[in-house]
């Protein structure tokens, strides 16, 4: 199983060539992101809607929330659940200094032996015994 982080999931949705060619090569039921990723979509977009100051600008903010939406509608997302929550605990008790939502991330990739597809590897490589591939990069 292949988990997208909240980047590759961006990078996914404007097209970006090699992150499109690598996700289009794999069945889709290898493929999810997490409710963290919606989360950080999702309040992004929220943002952009209060942040707007014209009418064209808050036209767009619709309707990028209206696509976001749209777009988890056609994708797994993975919960996070008792399990990863229990992950989470541990990995924050060996004091792992990645932001809170990496840290969430990588407790769901845990608990579902999966990789977490990013280009944030800074981050993720702290946390012991994740698997981290970034599709972003050509011949991948």
């Amino acid at each position: 199983m292949y988990i997208l982080d909240t980047d590759h999931v961006s990078l996914f949705q404007r097209s970006h060539l090699a992150v499109v060619a690598n996700i289009l090569k794999m069945p889709a039921d290898k493929l999810a992101t997490t409710i963290i990723t919606v989360e950080e979509q999702l309040r992004g977009r929220l943002s952009m809607i209060r942040k707007a100051g014209n009418n064209e600008g808050i036209v767009l903010a619709y309707t990028n929330l209206s696509s976001t939406i749209t777009y988890f509608q056609s994708v797994t997302v993975i919960n996070f659940d008792d399990k990863s929550q229990d992950i989470f605990k541990k990995l924050r008790r060996k004091k792992i200094r990645i932001g809170t939502q990496d840290l969430r991330i990588a407790a769901i990739a845990l608990a579902h032996t999966a990789t977490i597809l990013t280009r944030n590897r800074k981050d993720f490589s702290l946390v012991p015994s994740l698997k981290i591939e970034n599709w972003s990069l050509e011949n991948t």
